[in-house]
């Protein structure tokens, strides 16, 4: 359920690319070799659980569940905040308090540990933006 997000712009669909990863995986399988695009990092996959949104896809490789999908944001006008997991609800207002950042749609399976990213785009409203004030964070004040 993606709402409208009105700057987006510079879109990349990487279905192709997931398109060749499965048939890789496909192949792999049968030889059983292990493939890297099962092989989702633990805090991905505690992310995905905590953060992510349920997709109404089910996992291509195992059937095992539903995939869950993460907007990573990345952008220099961002500051200590780019890389961070963003909802959907966030990004409309984002859009129109930075001039430009990028964001990337990954989904993963927290069964299997099926990951691929899905798509990439930029928002922002064109209006370039120093970045944040660098807020202290805990290792900052303990250490």
């Amino acid at each position: 359920m993606e709402i409208g997000l009105r700057t987006k712009r510079n879109v990349v669909d990487y279905s192709l690319q997931r398109r060749r990863t499965l048939e890789e995986l496909a192949g792999a399988m049968r030889t059983m070799v292990s493939h890297e695009a099962l092989d989702a990092h633990p805090h991905l996959i505690r992310a995905a659980l905590h953060h992510g949104t349920l997709s109404e896809r089910r996992c291509p490789v195992s059937n095992c569940g539903r995939l869950l999908t993460l907007n990573y944001t990345f952008g220099d006008q961002l500051g200590q905040y780019s890389g961070r997991i963003k909802s959907e609800e966030d990004l409309k207002e984002m859009e129109s308090e930075y001039g430009e950042f990028s964001v990337y749609v990954v989904e993963v399976c927290s069964d299997c540990g099926w990951n691929h990213i899905i798509s990439s785009y930029v928002l922002g409203d064109g209006i370039t933006r120093k970045a944040p004030r660098r807020a202290p964070t805990v290792e900052d004040i303990y250490g």
